[in-house]
This record gives structure tokens, sequence and C-alpha cells, in this order.
């Protein structure tokens, strides 16, 4: 699935080349033909991201809400323009660009209270300049849940994934076992504060990559593919050489080398 810095990345970009002007909206799927007719011709006026959902923006007060999930993704063309093949669920074509969703979990309009629900099950988005650390802390200081557990609800923290869970339980010591309500308040300040660094990195590449160029020894732009991670999918802690253990959280698989973590 898809981790919040990849639905900030889609609405940066999306916004850029459709917003500001009126949209050919389409349904070569068929599913979503109603919202795709409701949409066509109006102007986008903007794309927000609120963890790992979209709100597309549109006049008239009409919005759309997607969900990548599992399976969902964009394809975006900007120069010849394909016929649309396969579960094209919905096609937007703007001036710049043309951008296709295929096969998400969620592709709906919303009304006012259909957004008010939806904001307030999400926790506070480290990528968004209107999160409040405070929020999770609250939740995450009363918990006897595992943190690994609480960092994949997004009730507690919007828009982290599987990845940045090992990854900045890693940066920061933390074991993914220990409860909630034992992190003190400067390990949940530092950890909130990796989790912010590491989606605002990835949100600007395009790609995750948490290892340090020092901790590589090259540029971090020339990380080769599955050396990118300290212990997500690996066997040897890149920290320390110990071996990386896996096993089932919050049903999914979670890392962690507890030589490092504690």
């Amino acid at each position: 699935m898809p981790e919040g810095h990849t639905i900030h990345r889609a609405a940066r970009l999306q916004s850029a080349a459709l917003a500001g002007a009126p949209v050919t909206a389409s349904s070569p799927q068929g599913r979503f033909a109603d919202g795709a007719s409701l949409l066509d011709g109006r102007v986008l006026q903007g794309i927000e991201a609120v963890g790992k959902h979209l709100i597309y923006r549109f006049e008239d007060e009409v919005a759309l809400h997607v969900h990548l999930g599992l399976f969902g993704r964009f394809d975006t063309h900007r120069n010849r323009v394909p016929d649309p093949r396969g579960s094209v669920r919905l096609r937007l074509a703007g001036h710049a660009a043309t951008v296709d969703l295929r096969g998400p979990t969620t592709c709906e309009i919303i009304d006012l209270p259909d957004e008010e629900r939806l904001m307030a099950r999400l926790g506070p988005d480290p990528l968004r300049a209107d999160a409040d650390p405070e929020r999770a802390w609250q939740r995450i200081s009363r918990s006897r849940r595992a943190i690994g557990a609480l960092l994949m609800d997004q009730s507690v923290l919007a828009g982290v994934g599987n990845v940045y869970r090992a990854e900045a339980l890693h940066v920061e010591g933390l074991h993914p076992e220990r409860e909630g309500r034992s992190l003190s308040r400067d390990e949940f300040d530092r950890l909130w504060t990796t989790i912010r660094g590491m989606l605002r990195d990835g949100e600007r590449a395009g790609r995750i990559i948490t290892v340090s160029a020092a901790d590589a020894g090259v540029p971090r732009s020339r990380i080769p593919r599955g050396q990118r991670t300290y212990v997500y999918r690996q066997r040897q802690c890149r920290s320390c050489g110990a071996p990386v253990r896996a096993w089932e959280m919050a049903g999914r698989r979670a890392w962690a080398c507890e030589q490092c973590q504690l």
C-alpha cells in the first residue's frame, strides 16, 4: 500500500498539472461513470492529501475522495495519451497532463459531512502544516498497545506504513514491541521528527531511502535498490550487522534489530 509520501507527491504533481482549469473526466472502466459525469468540465481547484487519502476539490463545492488501497495506482501521461486499457476507474485530462486512476479501494464523490467524518477518524499527518503531534502523543502515551501497532493505526498517526514504521523505530532505537505508554515524551518527539523527515525525503525523491549517505558510503542517490533501508526486508542490520528479526505485527510483517532497538 502506498505510504503518505506517495500520496502527498501525487497531490503536488497532479495539482501542478491539472488545477486551476476545467478538466475532462471519464470512467473508461464504467464503474465510476456517474461520478465522472459530475466532474466533467468542472474546474479542479486543488488537491489535498491527508494521510493515505486524497481530496480533489472542484468548483461548486464538489469533492472527490480517493484511497489507493493495496492495488491502486496512478498513471500520468504528458505527451501522447494512449487509449485507456484495463481497469481505468477514472481519467482526468487537462492541458498539461492526463491522469489515469487504476484499481483504487475508494473513488467516490463526497459532501462536507462525509469529509468531516473522514478527517475525524484520522490522526495527525506529519507531512501537513496543520499536524498536531500532541494528538498522537495523547493516544500513544496512554496505550498498552505496542508502538509498532500504534504507528500502523491511521487513527493515531496518518500516513505511516510498514516501511516507515520499521525504519523510523530503528533509527530511534525503539523496539516495535514496546508499549506506547513506555515511551518518554522526548522519545516520542524524536520519533515524530524522524518520521516527518523520512516522509519529506520520500515525497521529494519519489522513493524511500532511509539509509544515510554516511552509513551507505555513497551519495544517497547512488545507493543500490535493496540497500536503501536499515532493517526493512533486510537479513542483517545495516547499522551493526546483527541478524534482523521479522515477525507478524498488526497484520503486517515487522522488522527490527534487537541489538540496536531496545
